[in-house]
C-alpha cells in the first residue's frame, strides 16, 4: 500500500490510531539512532531514511533522480514493515539481527530480504530497531551498495 502523502507527518495522520502510534514510535526511536548523513523523507509511498544527493550525488541507480535508500518503514494491509537494505546486504548484520530477534521478542521472526513484518503493532521490537538503525553509518551504507552494485 503506497500512501500518496508527501511528508512523514502526513503519512502518520492517515493512519488508523493504533498503526500511527506505532509509526511514529518508529519513527521516533530511528531518529534518535540513526547516524549523520542519513535524512527521513517520503520515498516509494512510505516513511524513507535516504542518502540525499547532497551527500551522495549519484542517487540510486535505478532512478539517478532519487536519493539511495537505506531504511523504510509502512503500515502494509496486514502488517507493519521495517524495511533495512543493510540486512540484504551485509550478511554479519543480518545475523546479528536474527539473533538479537530472539533476545526482545517472544514472535517467530518473520522476514524477507529487507523487509521486516510485524502483524501487530504492540509486537515491534523498537529498542531492537533503534539499534538496527544505529549500526551503519551513511558512509558504510554507500561502500557496501557501491560494492554490490560492481557485482
Amino acid at each position: 500500500m503506497q500512501s500518496k502523502a508527501s511528508t512523514p507527518n502526513q503519512y502518520v495522520a492517515q493512519l488508523p490510531e493504533d498503526r500511527a502510534h506505532a509509526i511514529s514510535k518508529l519513527r521516533e526511536v530511528i531518529q534518535e539512532h540513526i547516524p549523520d548523513g542519513f535524512v527521513e523523507t517520503m520515498s516509494y509511498g512510505m516513511i524513507g531514511y535516504v542518502v540525499p544527493h547532497a551527500v551522495y550525488p549519484n542517487g540510486y541507480h535505478c532512478d539517478p533522480k532519487l536519493p539511495l535508500p537505506f531504511m523504510s518503514i509502512a503500515s502494509q494491509k496486514n502488517f507493519i514493515a521495517v524495511y533495512h537494505m543493510g540486512l540484504y546486504a551485509d550478511k554479519s548484520l543480518l545475523e546479528w539481527f536474527t539473533e538479537a530477534y530472539t533476545r526482545h521478542c517472544t514472535t517467530k521472526l518473520d522476514m524477507g530480504k529487507s523487509c521486516i513484518r510485524f502483524k501487530k503493532p504492540e509486537a515491534v521490537p523498537y529498542i531492537l530497531i533503534g539499534e538496527l538503525a544505529g549500526k551503519i553509518t551513511a558512509e558504510e551504507w554507500i561502500g557496501m551498495y557501491e560494492a554490490g552494485l560492481k557485482r
